[in-house]
């Protein structure tokens, strides 16, 4: 059955105003099934890290959206993203996260196989098919590929459709946040450590994304985590020395000003960065050796302005956000328009000292896991959120704090560490990839 938003663009338009949005986009499930068919398949979605298939037949099984795909390495030794799909039933050809399949992917229903390229290889009782004109069917080509696939620096990202703009186009300067993750390994290379903490969400994949740059938050969600933290660290005796969790914690709890002043940097496309200035990892200690390895392959010039930028959350719509300082990036993965499952994977940075991977695999597990303790302060909030968009008094979500009418119109700029801009920049994306035409 046709619902009141399929078909209709101007309907789906009208639901963001410049400083409101209206509850749909959290609640309908109609609005969530288009943004599976329309935004998740004309923009570019993060896959996974080349990192996680180092060999030839390494798989990797995940989603674009709540379409499965599967990451392979090759036997050219590239990395493709093939539609996790047999083309004769239709069965899932890998039901694990993760492995080698070999040289072939092999159908656990009718053994049917395939190439790492996703080609067919071989049929049983391949003569029945003869005079059938198999050979101008879907089956026959195989396992179908996702239409287009890039490797970033080792960031392998698909997009699903023909419409939408190109790689370069989409992400444009929002690339420099991978860049300087990836800098910050004294050989300028990145490994996945390990599998992602899973934590699921009941409610909307947005609610995540627009929290990622709303720095109004920290200091009251978290006064119960963070504020304790603090609080007990002051009656610490004098010259003890700051644990590790400590540093991780305390900046959650920083003032409005501190945020403010952090400032929030606004992309196209909907990507957008807080901690321009500064942010709540600028003030982590030294890691014993690292600079001097820093500057070894760099030149101490640019070690200094690679290490100097310290990014808080930087957004790459419409789901992935990386946090280069701290070597962690997470993926809100929709699952129904009131359930995210988010993945939270850590990374090493080839050629440094250890130490900061440990600080990496600390703030995840306290921050991102299903037990962390900030984490559970957000998912409290969210959930309130998504049960109290059910409230019929108003329908509108406010996303007004320091609105400029011709804001629309900018490209690229800074602003105040509070603003609600990026949030505006990404609902004005929203729009655009789902109502772009063929």
């Amino acid at each position: 059955m046709i619902g009141k938003y399929r078909g209709n663009r101007q309907a789906v338009s009208a639901l963001v105003r410049e400083t409101e949005i209206h509850r749909d986009l959290y609640v309908d499930r109609e609005l969530f099934e288009l943004e599976m068919e329309h935004l998740f398949a004309n923009t570019w979605v993060y896959v996974g890290h080349d990192s996680q298939v180092p060999k030839i037949g390494d798989y990797y099984a995940t989603t674009i959206g709540t379409q499965p795909v599967v990451m392979v390495r090759d036997g050219e030794s590239s990395v493709q993203v093939l539609y996790n799909r047999c083309p004769h039933k239709g069965t899932r050809l890998t039901g694990e996260a993760c492995g080698n399949t070999g040289r072939f992917f092999r159908c656990p229903y009718h053994a049917w196989t395939f190439r790492l390229d996703g080609s067919l290889a071989g049929i049983p009782l391949k003569a029945g098919y003869d005079g059938t004109g198999f050979t101008d069917g879907h089956a026959a080509r195989g396992m179908t590929p996702v239409r287009h696939v890039h490797n970033y620096r080792g960031f392998v990202f698909g997009k699903l459709s023909d419409v939408g703009p190109g790689f370069e186009e989409f992400f444009g300067e929002s690339l420099s946040s991978i860049d300087n993750m990836v800098d910050r390994s004294p050989e300028g290379k990145l490994e996945v450590a390990g599998g992602p903490l899973r934590y699921m969400h009941a409610c909307n994949w947005k609610m995540l994304v627009d929290n990622l740059t709303d720095t109004c938050h920290p200091m009251i969600a978290h006064q119960s985590s963070a504020g304790t933290t603090v609080d007990v660290w002051k009656s610490a005796p004098p010259g003890t020395k700051k644990p590790m969790a400590v540093e991780i914690y305390a900046p959650f709890a920083s003032s409005y000003e501190f945020f403010q002043g952090m400032g929030i940097r606004v992309w196209d496309n909907g990507h957008g960065h807080t901690g321009v200035a500064h942010s709540i990892h600028s003030d982590y200690s030294a890691v014993p050796g690292y600079f001097e390895r820093m500057v070894a392959a760099y030149g101490e010039e640019r070690a200094k302005a690679i290490l100097g930028e310290t990014r808080h959350n930087t957004v790459y719509f419409p789901n992935f956000t990386v946090k280069g300082p701290i070597q962690l990036v997470r993926l809100f993965k929709p699952i129904a328009a009131d359930k995210t499952l988010v993945e939270s994977w850590a990374f090493r940075l080839v050629g440094a000292p250890d130490m900061l991977l440990e600080r990496t695999v600390m703030y995840n597990r306290l921050v991102n896991a299903p037990t962390s303790v900030v984490g559970h302060d957000d998912l409290e909030v969210y959930e309130r959120a998504q049960s109290g968009l059910s409230a019929n008094g108003n329908e509108w979500v406010n996303v007004q704090r320091l609105y400029a009418p011709d804001e629309a119109e900018r490209h690229n700029v800074t602003t105040d560490g509070t603003s609600e801009w990026q949030m505006r920049n990404q609902f004005r994306t929203w729009v655009k990839f789902m109502t772009m035409s063929p």
